[in-house]
């Protein structure tokens, strides 16, 4: 090394001037110091002209690393190349490789998308993708990603039970690569080698959103559903009672008691054929006193379009989530109490069997003795009202709390 090669102590050392002026080292590189900072440079010549490589920046880069970095361009000049081009063309991949992950072009799917989409129906896709697919596989470049990537990915959905959202996983992935191919950034569509791989959902259940945070989507969405006001008070109406959909369509004012806040199912329109009670939260009843200023004086809560003598149909309600973007692997006219039943239970805590009263299940006392409608009412009462509450403060987007009720 020439003993007037630059140290690393000289470096340290050195101090802003007026001007910017420069530290040799040796076979080109030296330290650039100006105001702005420390910066390694080397001089070379590539066909006769002039040129200079940035190396780094002091103390980031520090001498011993600026000097290998010097050394491999020096290797690319003697080997007929131009360090710089190089440079160029490597920054210029990596560009293109940020690019081109199976995030960026997934969101710049979603952007396109997005705005033909009913509300909500965009939101819970993208948060699919951020929560199930991008921690494993979006910073990855689409064109790398394979067929057992994407399975693997999908197995840890699948793992968790949840065999509904992988599958829709599944699909959102498809339409990425898709579009991906289209704007030839992706090679071929992965989704299509996956389709017999996933389990099939188990019949009888109906489709059911339980998740918290979709929870609160949905009812954003219902909120702002364009359709019918009828319509859009039965879908109102249906989380904060979670009757079965046949309960619900043919609802009479005659059965409702607004001034005692319950609804009595009489036991001929019952699937168990025992009344039930149905305790109305403070926000089921608004809903309730909006709609009679419409069809109060008919006899059904929610008659049917073309006649007031019948009640609405029964595709009423689920062709409404529909349009709202809900597909039938998603949410159904049922899901409602599903939906109430699993939170009531795992979130807030409610017993068992109060629960299943409420949703008109065969329930027993310790004797083995069926619950009559009228037991634990005022257990139930508090517990609609709670549910009532929880299910306004999803729609404002807070944040999720177990409760407890009181001894």
């Amino acid at each position: 090394m020439s003993k007037n090669a630059l140290n690393d102590v000289a470096a340290r050392k050195a101090k802003a001037r007026e001007k910017p002026y420069k530290l040799a080292d040796e076979r080109g590189l030296y330290l650039l110091v100006s105001a702005a900072g420390k910066y390694w440079r080397l001089d070379y010549r590539f066909e006769g002209k002039r040129k200079t490589l940035a190396i780094g920046v002091y103390p980031d880069v520090a001498l011993a690393l600026a000097r290998e970095r010097r050394d491999t361009a020096r290797k690319q000049l003697a080997e007929g190349m131009d360090p710089g081009l190089i440079r160029k063309t490597q920054k210029r991949e990596k560009s293109e490789q940020r690019a081109n992950t199976f995030e960026a072009i997934a969101r710049e799917w979603h952007a396109t998308r997005a705005a033909g989409w009913a509300s909500g129906h965009g939101e819970r896709i993208i948060r699919r993708l951020e929560r199930d697919i991008f921690p494993w596989i979006g910073g990855r470049p689409i064109r790398d990603i394979t067929a057992p990537d994407l399975l693997s990915v999908l197995r840890r959905i699948e793992g968790r039970g949840a065999l509904e959202t992988a599958h829709r996983a599944l699909r959102d992935c498809g339409q990425v690569f898709r579009y991906g191919i289209a704007a030839g950034r992706a090679e071929r569509d992965l989704s299509a080698d996956l389709k017999d791989a996933l389990a099939t959902a188990k019949g009888g259940h109906h489709a059911a959103i339980t998740d918290t945070k979709e929870i609160g989507g949905l009812l954003r969405s219902i909120e702002g559903y364009r359709g019918s006001f009828v319509t859009k008070c039965a879908l109102r109406l249906a989380p904060l009672v979670f009757v079965r959909p046949g309960e619900l369509r043919r609802a009479e004012w005659a059965e409702i008691d607004l001034e005692a806040a319950a609804w009595v199912i009489p036991a001929e329109r019952m699937k168990m054929g025992e009344s039930l009670i149905v305790p109305l939260s403070a926000q089921a009843l608004a809903v309730l006193e909006e709609l009679r200023a419409l069809t109060g004086s008919g006899r059904y809560l929610f008659p049917s379009a073309r006649s007031p003598h019948r009640p609405m149909s029964n595709n009423a309600v689920l062709s409404a989530l529909r349009r709202m973007g809900y597909d039938k692997e998603e949410m159904s006219g049922h899901g409602f109490r599903a939906m109430a039943r699993t939170v009531l239970d795992e979130t807030l805590q409610f017993r068992p069997d109060i629960i299943e009263q409420q949703l008109a299940h065969a329930v027993r006392d310790p004797n083995g003795r069926a619950y009559n409608r009228a037991q634990h009412l005022e257990e139930r009462r508090k517990m609609m009202q709670v549910w009532a509450d929880w299910l306004d403060a999803r729609k404002a987007g807070a944040q999720v709390l177990p409760f407890r009720l009181p001894a």
